[in-house]
Formats: C-alpha cells, sequence, structure tokens
C-alpha cells in the first residue's frame, strides 16, 4: 500500500532501539527524513535517520529541544511520534503501591507522559502549520491493572486522554493525533539480559528464557504469541499517512488479543 509519505519529515522519540527504532525504520523506508531522538544514539539509529539528536527526554529541557533542533536539521516537523517511555530497569522497583519510593512516580510521569506533553507543546505549532499528524506510544496497561512497575500503568492512562483531549482541539485545524497501545511485544524492553523482563523474571525466580515462553499463556494472548516491533511500526505508520486522514482521537490496541473487553 502506497502511504504517499514521501518527502515528509518525522521526530521520533526514543528512537535507538526497539519499537522507537522499528518506526524509524519504516518511515525512512517510505521516503520520509526521520530525525530520531534518544538518550543514547546507537548506529543502527544513524544509519536510517536524516539526523538525529541526543538528549534526556524525561526533562523538559530536552524535551524541547529536540524540537529545535529537528526544525533545524530538516525545515520543519510534519509528523511526531511520541514513543520514548518506560524506563531504566535498575531504577524500577517491583512491588505494591506501599512498597515503592514516592520517587519513582515522578520518574515515570516524566518519561510516560510529560515528555510527551513537553515535545508536543514545542512541536504543535509548526504541525499545525503543515496540517500534520502526531501518534503516540500508549499501552494496553494504560485500559487494565497490571503487574506493570506502580506508576507506568497510570502514566499511559493519562497519555491517552491527553492525546484524546488535543485531537478535540486540533482536529478542526487539520491534525490528527491516535495512539497506539501495544501489548507485550519483544523488543529489548523484555528481551535485553539486562532489561525489564530479565529484572521479572529474577524477581518471579524464573529463567528468562522460560518467562518469554510462557508470557503468552500467562497474559491470555489470543494469538499464541508476542508481537514484534515491525509490526507496531506498521501500524504507526498507517496512522501518520493520508490513508488514515479520517481517523482522529483514537486508540488503537495492537496486543495479540490479549484485552478480552470490546
Amino acid at each position: 500500500m502506497e502511504l504517499g509519505l514521501t518527502g515528509k519529515t518525522a521526530l521520533v522519540t526514543g528512537a535507538s532501539r526497539g519499537i522507537g527504532l522499528a518506526i524509524a525504520q519504516a518511515l525512512a523506508a517510505e521516503g520520509v527524513r526521520v530525525v530520531g531522538a534518544a538518550r543514547t544514539v546507537t548506529p543502527e539509529l544513524e544509519k536510517v535517520a536524516a539526523a538525529v539528536v541526543s538528549a534526556d527526554l524525561s526533562t523538559r529541557e530536552g524535551a524541547t529541544r529536540i524540537v529545535t533542533e529537528a526544525v533545524e536539521a530538516v525545515g520543519g516537523i510534519d509528523l511526531l511520534v511520541n514513543n520514548v517511555g518506560g524506563g531504566d530497569a535498575d531504577k524500577m522497583a517491583l512491588g505494591g503501591f506501599l512498597d515503592i519510593p514516592v520517587e519513582q512516580w515522578q520518574s515515570i510521569l516524566d518519561l510516560n507522559l510529560l515528555s510527551a506533553v513537553w515535545t508536543t507543546h514545542a512541536a504543535l505549532p509548526g504541525i499545525i502549520e503543515r496540517r500534520g499528524a502526531i501518534v503516540s506510544l500508549s499501552s494496553i496497561n494504560g485500559r487494565t491493572p497490571s503487574g506493570a512497575p506502580v506508576a507506568y500503568a497510570e502514566a499511559k492512562a493519562a497519555l491517552t486522554m491527553f492525546s484524546k483531549r488535543l485531537s478535540e482541539e486540533v482536529a478542526p485545524l487539520g491534525v490528527r493525533v491516535n495512539t497506539v497501545s501495544p501489548g507485550v511485544i519483544g523488543s529489548s524492553l523484555w528481551r535485553a539480559e539486562d532489561g525489564f523482563g530479565a529484572k521479572v523474571a529474577e524477581a518471579f525466580g524464573v529463567a528468562h528464557a522460560d518467562l518469554l515462553e510462557g508470557m503468552p499463556g500467562q497474559f491470555g494472548i489470543a494469538s499464541g504469541r508476542i508481537g514484534e516491533p515491525e509490526e507496531v511500526a506498521d501500524l504507526v505508520a498507517f496512522l501518520l499517512s493520508g490513508r488514515a486522514a479520517n481517523i482522529h482521537g483514537a486508540d488503537h490496541v495492537i496486543d495479540g488479543g490479549t484485552l478480552k473487553a470490546a
């Protein structure tokens, strides 16, 4: 399917690996000039991006600076993908509400909610001028309570509502705002030996490989497998394209059938 994205520009946050890198690769393959932003720039990102920006996206200064540098690099932003999220596995405490330090709330909200708010606020005037589109990566955890780190699901629920609220404001101006909510995706978050998945496996006293193998059954994934970053990237690319011209303020779940409610 021709998406008609050739010649567009895009800013993708958290683009150095996993879903963010897959999105940068998918957009570049469609002829988009991608500015990839991440705390640590990887060779894989440099290979596909028209420009890269290194910044701490959990800070307002970092989130707004990447917009300024992206505009300088490619002349303006048509498309924004707020992908950055998750957090450093070694800094996230597992357990219940009373088990975690209060500071974890701030760090998770900064990275998973406020980073998107700050980046969008800085980029929106130009996107309105260009009648562009915004996709933010939320999560199915924002729809249902889960064993995810305390504050993560809450941040993603707020991100989904922020995007819906913003869409109501800017849709009449020709700007589309949507969210994508993945289930378990086989990115480094779950598969890396030093990632969140490995930390969960250690907490439950099981081998990392066994945790990954058992996840489809444990989470009730109807397809029988976890998703892949490239599948999420294809959905994001479609939503950014003119093929999705009348999709506004919607949250698109891609979870292999994990969620059972309509």
